[in-house]
């Protein structure tokens, strides 16, 4: 038989442990980075201080999920438009070779009007983006030598205007739009 002073010790040590925690973002800090966009403008971190920024990971030849992950960019911006959330849109080329900023340019001419606020980055080598995707975003990067196709993750990523990784979400999760929007409503 399980002693109820235990269980009350127990349930009492919770209790003090939960109202010590912090509202601090439980997510690593993203290291200053500085890449180029679609506009041939250098583009990173110190753009992107004191603002609340969703990041992803695609590639214009892609042909399975990254048009889908793009046109749902597209979506979150119009939603953000309408609810009037400012956030930065930065979506990472995975596929640096190939996807030049004119590439790039032509490519989000396909899904938005607007590009205020939607960096499409490039302006590194192939191992410089899978290593940044792993150590900045836990997440994998390949480009296999035999083929044009790179295997990539698909969240997207809420980072705050500090610079932390508060949360990710899978764009197939019917809930996720809404769950990002609490989630950056509730950012102090």
């Amino acid at each position: 038989m399980v002693n109820i002073r235990y269980i009350l010790f127990l349930v009492a040590c919770l209790l003090v442990l939960s109202a010590c925690s912090s509202d601090e973002p439980t997510g690593e800090k993203i290291d200053s980075f500085s890449f180029v966009d679609q506009n041939e403008q250098s583009f990173g971190t110190d753009d992107l201080a004191g603002t609340i920024w969703i990041a992803n990971f695609i590639f214009t030849s892609c042909e399975t999920v990254c048009p889908q992950l793009t046109s749902e960019m597209a979506s979150l911006q119009t939603k953000f438009e309408e609810e009037g959330i400012q956030a930065e849109l930065v979506s990472f080329t995975v596929d640096p070779e190939v996807d030049s900023p004119e590439v790039l340019k032509k490519y989000i001419g396909q899904f938005t009007e607007n590009e205020t606020n939607w960096h499409m980055l490039t302006g590194y080598s192939q191992e410089e983006i899978e290593a940044f995707a792993r150590e900045q975003f836990q997440t994998v990067v390949q480009k296999p030598p035999t083929s044009n196709q790179v295997i990539h993750g698909t969240n997207f990523y809420l980072i705050d205007d500090q610079g932390f990784i508060l949360n990710e979400y899978n764009y197939v999760d019917s809930n996720y739009v809404e769950d990002m929007i609490e989630d950056i409503e509730n950012i102090d």
